[in-house]
C-alpha cells in the first residue's frame, strides 16, 4: 500500500539525514572542506524531502510519523553512533544510499498501481536526485582509494 511505503520513506529519510548531519559534524581530514560541504549539502537535500514525503502521506488521508522512534522503526537503514574514518563515512553512505534506491522503487510501483501521477513524478524525481548522490559518493571512493 503506498501510504505505507511512504511511511517506511519517510523513517529511512530521516534516519539517512541523521547519518548525514553526524558525519558531517565529525568529519576530519585532508579533504575536510570539500567532505564537510558535501556531507552539508547531502543532509540539507534529503532533510528537505522529508518534508514534502510527509505532505504527500497526508494527501493520502493518513498521519505522517512524527516520533524519534517510530521513524528509526520505519527506516530501512542502520543508525550510526561511532565516528568513522571519512572513506568509511562515504562507503556507508553510498550502501545506504543504494537501499533507499530499492525502496524508492517499492514506492514509485505503489504510486503508480494506485494511479497517483503525482506521487509517481515525485517519486522519480528523488530517484535521479539520490543516483546523482550515488554518483557523487562513488567519485569520491575512487579518489580515496
Amino acid at each position: 500500500m503506498l501510504v505505507d511505503d511512504l511511511k517506511v520513506h519517510l523513517g529511512t529519510t530521516f534516519t539517512l539525514f541523521t547519518k548525514a548531519a553526524g558525519f558531517h559534524w565529525n568529519v576530519e581530514g585532508s579533504n575536510f572542506p570539500q567532505y564537510h560541504s558535501f556531507l552539508g549539502d547531502l543532509y540539507n537535500e534529503v532533510y528537505d524531502s522529508a518534508d514534502r514525503t510527509a505532505e504527500y502521506i497526508r494527501t493520502l488521508n493518513a498521519y505522517a510519523p512524527g516520533g524519534l522512534k517510530a521513524l528509526q522503526t520505519l527506516s530501512v537503514l542502520q543508525d550510526e553512533s561511532l565516528v568513522l574514518m571519512p572513506t568509511e563515512m562515504m562507503t556507508q553512505l553510498y550502501s545506504d544510499i543504494e537501499q533507499v534506491l530499492e525502496q524508492l522503487e517499492v514506492c514509485f510501483d505503489s504510486a503508480a498501481k494506485e494511479n497517483k501521477q503525482g506521487i509517481a513524478n515525485y517519486i522519480a524525481e528523488r530517484i535521479d536526485a539520490y543516483e546523482k548522490h550515488c554518483w557523487m559518493l562513488r567519485s569520491i571512493m575512487k579518489a580515496s582509494a
